[in-house]
């Protein structure tokens, strides 16, 4: 498995944002999907 490296302060951020017990890998995967959502989102605005 791949590791990724992140300064103190983004950690702070994601801990600030995590929910119960909820692991870095669930928050990251919630992050991406509401960023490809937001992104797609946008990119049909103009239909």
């Amino acid at each position: 498995m791949p590791s990724v490296e992140l300064e103190a302060e983004t950690i702070e951020r994601l801990d600030e944002l995590r929910v119960d017990d909820e692991s870095y890998d669930e928050l990251v995967t919630e992050l991406i999907n509401i960023y490809e959502t937001s992104e797609y989102t946008m990119f049909h605005a103009g239909d």
